[in-house]
């Protein structure tokens, strides 16, 4: 009997859909990207200039076995269903299975799900579709035009300054922080004063004087002479009071995710996206296995009825009606896809403590957040009373402000994540006498704050309301520019290196019509319309390149090559200077009159030092800790290669009790390295 072969991206994923489907069907990972733009033809682009921005794909590293693994299960099926993530990259996917397996237009479906549940997987198939060529073309644009930035900035930044890369986003985001530098050492500080009046229970700060006129205190000399006006007695003047509404904040869109997560929690956007892409992808519950929260790639803030019907429900059994909020109604923002709805968990009843033992500290915390942001969004808002009283003395207005919650609304579930304490004040309408009595006064000096270096968080929300890049790829966009040593980061806020000033300065000598905020958001813009067919993507593509590549090649003529740094030694062979260039596998002293002399000093090779681990389970020699080629820590045995053990996580030296294999410890918890089991 022919079986149904269902494609999906990640081999986490489809374990988990496969127990969905039963029998009849086979669910097979493409585990990512199969294919990419080729590094041949001009400029090693993979693109074909001359004939349409025609591009060349070829397999991706290591990725023939499983091209051909996948053709074999193809032909034994009768039915093949792309279900790769439901976004422009995941259609895109969707697209290079179906070209580079050969399988023909009728042989094929595409489905999509918002969340891996077992309604939501089965439902799919009734709304099988083909694959979006528009969509695709959009993606596919999107690819070529930052393979063509990326290859010719990066190789002029490689030849004529100390930087490695450049690239049609990170420069952008890059300028910001270097921007926001020169701000900071530009600044000039100003100086002013504040009058504080300190009464029994409550405060009072000078704000003005006469009909509430604003007042501005400049210095020292300013501040006494307004104290020797003041006596120690203060007027009622006025007292108001305001009910307000404190509304919930909209539930998680990728970038909010990213942002709450970094403040409230401490984590990276890359550490966000990945312990959500888990989160997503499946977890196991004991009994069964489920993701736990909606698509983490989204732009909209449009919670499914499927949500909140339940949810609704769930605020007025738990919490009571007077609970009971609305939907938030999503305004549409430009730049914005919509085009699935918000970050959210995928059933309210999976309340975070209930399954606090099947996750890890990181994923709970984060799951956590996740799941009380979307049930706050659908809980009534937040009322306060507020007191504001005016007091006059001698003329100078004095203003004390006090507020008290009182109905707590959505704050009953979110106060852990939005602090809110009240400032009581008293009733003044229930005081004898309309004049207060005080002594003390606190005078204070300040002087104004630089604008602050950009934290993750806030970098990441510029980007946001900029329209720069994609929410999907803030992450790799910041990793890019710390790992390339453009900016390093003090106290999680990043400040740019000099490499990173440098590159900056020199991009905007020679393309500072292409590297800056409004051409690179028009840009996201454009490649949004080539999804909906306004925009021609190669003809978007030859104005690009028409505008771009003279100006390359002015850059390569007319921009000045920085002289490497001078290491005050001596050639040994000809005389002249030793200086520190940069090779493919890094810095290595040279002589400067190369091609001349050809010099080159042998550097001393520091010892490794071995840090052993524990014990290994398999043959008794010690785990140590390694590096690969690009320097990401593993641990293996030190009886390679006759024991092969190895471990991306932190072995312990101990046997799992279920299938004893090495338990290793990460993120703070014990578990398995080969099964699901966990302590």
């Amino acid at each position: 009997m022919a079986q149904k072969l269902v494609i999906v991206e990640s081999p986490a994923k489809s374990k988990t859909i496969e127990k969905y489907l039963g029998d009849g069907y086979k669910v097979l990972s493409s585990k990512g990207h199969i294919r990419d733009l080729a590094t041949s033809g001009k400029f090693g682009f993979g693109v074909d200039i001359e004939n349409g921005f025609t591009p060349t794909y070829e397999p991706i590293k290591g990725k023939k076995k499983d091209i051909t693994a996948l053709k074999k299960e193809v032909k034994n099926s009768d039915k093949v269903y792309l279900a790769t993530d439901p976004d422009r990259e995941g259609e895109a996917i969707s697209w290079h299975l179906k070209d580079a397996l050969d399988i023909d237009d009728k042989d094929y479906e595409r489905i999509v799900f918002n969340e891996i549940t077992k309604d939501a997987v089965i439902n799919s198939f009734k709304n099988a579709r083909k694959i979006d060529e528009l969509m695709v073309r959009s993606q596919e644009t999107r690819r070529i035009l930052d393979r063509i930035i990326g290859f010719r900035l990066s190789k002029l930044m490689q030849s004529k300054t100390g930087g490695k890369s450049a690239g049609r986003v990170q420069s952008v985001a890059l300028k910001l922080i270097v921007d926001r530098e020169k701000e900071i050492n530009e600044f000039k500080p100003e100086e002013y004063w504040t009058i504080k009046a300190i009464f029994d229970n409550f405060e009072a700060n000078l704000f003005g004087y006469k009909d509430n006129k604003k007042l501005e205190i400049k210095n020292e000399i300013e501040t006494k002479e307004i104290l020797n006006k003041l006596s120690n007695s203060y007027k009622i003047e006025n007292v108001d009071k305001k009910n307000k509404n404190k509304s919930s904040k909209p539930p998680f869109i990728t970038s909010t995710m990213q942002q709450e997560a970094a403040t409230k929690l401490g984590f990276t956007s890359k550490r966000t996206m990945n312990i959500a892409q888990k989160l997503y992808e499946g977890i196991s519950l004991g009994d069964e296995t489920v993701g736990l929260i909606t698509y983490m790639r989204t732009d909209s803030i449009r919670l499914s009825n499927d949500f909140i019907t339940p949810t609704l429900k769930y605020i007025e059994v738990n919490y009571g009606k007077d609970y009971v909020g609305s939907v938030k109604v999503s305004k549409k923002k430009e730049n914005v896809q919509d085009a699935h709805e918000a970050i959210r968990p995928t059933s309210i009843l999976r309340e975070p403590d209930k399954i606090k033992n099947y996750l890890t500290d990181d994923e709970y915390k984060l799951y956590k957040m996740i799941y009380f942001r979307a049930l706050a969004s659908l809980m009534k808002e937040a009322k306060t009373l507020t007191t504001t009283v005016i007091l006059d003395n001698n003329d100078y207005k004095f203003k004390g402000t006090g507020t008290v919650t009182v109905f707590d609304g959505y704050l009953k579930v979110y106060s852990d994540y939005e602090k809110n304490e009240d400032n009581v004040i008293p009733d003044f309408s229930s005081y004898k006498t309309n004049v207060l009595i005080t002594n003390k006064l606190e005078p204070k000096q300040h002087f104004t704050e630089p604008p602050a270096r950009y934290s993750e968080s806030s970098l990441i929300k510029e980007m946001e309301s900029l329209g720069i890049g994609r929410p999907s790829t803030y992450a790799t966009t910041i990793s890019t520019i710390v790992d390339r040593g453009y900016v390093n980061i003090k106290d999680k806020k990043f400040i740019p290196t000099e490499i990173g000033i440098e590159t900056t300065e020199k991009l905007q000598e020679f393309f500072k019509n292409l590297i800056n905020v409004k051409y690179t958001a028009k840009m996201e813009e454009d490649l949004d319309n080539i999804a909906t067919g306004s925009i021609i993507w190669n003809k978007l593509l030859d104005e690009f390149y028409k505008e771009f590549e003279p100006m390359v090649k002015d850059a390569f003529e007319n921009m000045e090559k920085k002289e490497p740094e001078k290491t005050g030694e001596v050639c040994p062979e000809c005389g002249g200077e030793l200086v520190i260039r940069k090779g493919k596998y890094g810095e290595f002293t040279a002589c400067s009159n190369y091609p001349t002399c050809k010099y080159i000093k042998k550097e001393e090779k520091e010892k490794k030092e071995i840090v052993e681990v524990c014990d290994c389970i398999k043959c008794g020699n010690k785990i140590v800790e390694r590096k690969t080629k690009k320097g990401k820590v593993f641990y293996g045995c030190a009886g390679f290669p006759k024991c092969k053990e190895a471990y991306w996580d932190k072995p312990i030296g101990k046997k799992c009790p279920e299938c004893n294999n090495m338990l290793v410890e990460k993120d703070g918890q014990i578990k398995c390295s080969a099964c699901d089991y966990k302590e």
